[in-house]
This record gives C-alpha cells, sequence and structure tokens, in this order.
C-alpha cells in the first residue's frame, strides 16, 4: 500500500504477488481497486499484480473537479505509475471505463505494454444513450441502496464527491470531446482481447449482440485482436464469470503472442 503525486495530488497503489510477470488491474468509473479482491486472489499467485485508485477514487485523494478528458488523464495517471516503478512489458486488464484507460496506455505508450485485455466498455466514443441522462440516472442511483453500498464501499464515506466529479466528466466529454482515444486504433500494436457479457445490463437495451458487432469492428482496426463474448453474467463481465475469465485471461497472457 502506497501513494505517488499525480499533478500535486496523492493516488493511491497497491501490489500483490512476487512474480516477475506484472499484471496491472484497472477499475471502472465510480469504483475503485476493491472491485478486484477476488480476482487479486486468483492471480497473485501466478503474477505480479498492481493496481490502482484513480484520481477521484478509492483511496486516491477526492477532487472537486476531475479532468474532462477524463479516460486519457487517468491513462497518464497508470503512466506516471509505471515510470515511477521502472516496470515495462506489463499486461494490463481494464474493465468498463478502466478498459479504455488500457487501450489509452497502450496507444501512448507501446513500450511499456505487453498484452492488454479490454472487458465491457463503449468501444471508441460515448454512446449518447447513456451520456444523455447520465446526470439524471446517477443521481436516482444516489437514492438506491445498493448503489449507494457499492459507491460507500468502494470509495468510503465521502463517496458522493466522487460520484459526483464522476459524473460531471463523463457528461462535459460526451459534450465537448466524445472520442476516448487521442490515436486511431490502427495504431494499437500490441495483442488486446475484447470481453464482454450478451446479459450486460448497460448494453443490453442497444442491442443483445452489442458486444459481438463492436469487438468485431474493433478487431478490423487493431493490428492483433481477439474476442471472448460471455454468454451470462453482467457488467462487468470479468466479474460476473469470475472463474471462466480468470483462466480466459491467464491463457491469453501466457500465450505465444508476446511483444518483442
Amino acid at each position: 500500500m502506497a501513494y505517488f503525486q499525480y499533478k500535486g495530488k496523492n493516488i493511491f497503489y497497491d501490489e500483490y504477488g512476487k512474480s516477475e510477470n506484472i499484471v496491472v488491474l484497472l477499475h471502472g468509473n465510480t469504483a475503485s481497486s476493491l472491485m478486484f479482491s477476488d480476482i487479486v486472489n486468483l492471480f497473485k499467485n501466478d503474477f505480479k499484480i498492481l493496481v490502482i485508485d484513480f484520481l477521484g477514487c478509492g483511496k486516491s485523494e477526492k477532487v472537486e473537479q476531475l479532468d474532462t478528458d477524463l479516460w486519457y488523464d487517468e491513462a497518464q495517471q497508470v503512466i506516471e505509475l509505471l515510470e515511477l516503478k521502472k516496470y515495462k512489458n506489463v499486461n494490463i486488464i481494464g474493465t468498463s471505463g478502466g478498459a479504455i484507460v488500457a487501450i489509452n496506455v497502450a496507444l501512448e505508450r507501446p513500450d511499456l505494454v505487453n498484452k492488454v485485455i479490454a472487458d465491457s466498455f463503449e468501444g471508441e466514443r460515448s454512446l449518447d444513450i447513456v451520456t444523455n441522462t447520465i446526470i439524471e440516472d446517477r443521481e436516482k442511483s444516489k437514492k438506491d441502496k445498493n448503489a449507494k453500498m457499492f459507491y460507500y464501499l468502494m470509495n468510503g464515506e465521502d463517496w458522493e464527491k466522487s460520484v459526483d466529479s464522476d459524473t460531471r466528466a463523463i457528461y462535459e466529454h460526451s459534450k465537448t470531446i466524445k472520442n476516448f482515444y487521442h490515436k486511431d486504433l490502427k495504431e494499437l500494436s500490441v495483442p488486446i482481447l475484447f470481453t464482454g457479457s450478451k446479459e450486460d445490463e448497460f448494453v443490453s437495451m442497444i442491442s443483445n449482440n452489442f458486444y459481438n458487432e463492436l469487438f468485431k469492428n474493433l478487431i478490423e482496426k487493431v493490428q492483433n485482436g481477439s474476442m471472448y463474448i460471455f454468454e451470462q453474467g453482467g457488467h462487468p463481465a470479468m466479474l460476473s464469470n469470475l472463474e471462466s475469465f480468470s483462466k480466459i485471461s491467464k491463457d491469453f497472457i501466457s500465450s505465444h503472442f508476446l511483444r518483442k
């Protein structure tokens, strides 16, 4: 358990295991590294696990305003940490918003990344069907018992500041930036595995084949992509299919598609 400085703010990170093969786990929006407790236990005997709480989340410093270019800024936080630790050729598993961050890291600093697993995310651009109502939806969630419990577990007593700053950043991003990445996905040179669930409640309202169609499109753009769609499980797929995801991801990381 430790902290590092990013733009004068304290960012929390932790490490588990002793392997030289490093896996970085990146959490989704309004969550924290605590969401990975179970998967850390499944991974720590095979890998060194590095987790981070993005600025405004978990044990990291809370802020009133996050960078509007949220997922790019969070990628810069990850890059800063990897450089601090002098880690290279890491494997990154990001889920939901963390998947967008993982891809941004690989696009900006491929020299630091071996492979990426991008789980349960929207693709290349924010979806109007999600962002147009996000302020209203988040206000409703803050009154929902289960959602409030999740926010509290992930972010502590000041969870509302984490949720509100995230909501504002997502909404402003959707209106002013829209694109998740600064570079074309055709420049993504690291092997990447896309994963998702057919039953994901956040995209099933769009299409039951949302991830299948999205990932096929993304694989046409990236240099070395593959996908796995789970028949069952909610959002995110990696936690609702924990045992299966663990096996699939370990197989992918240990496969012969290694960076030179």
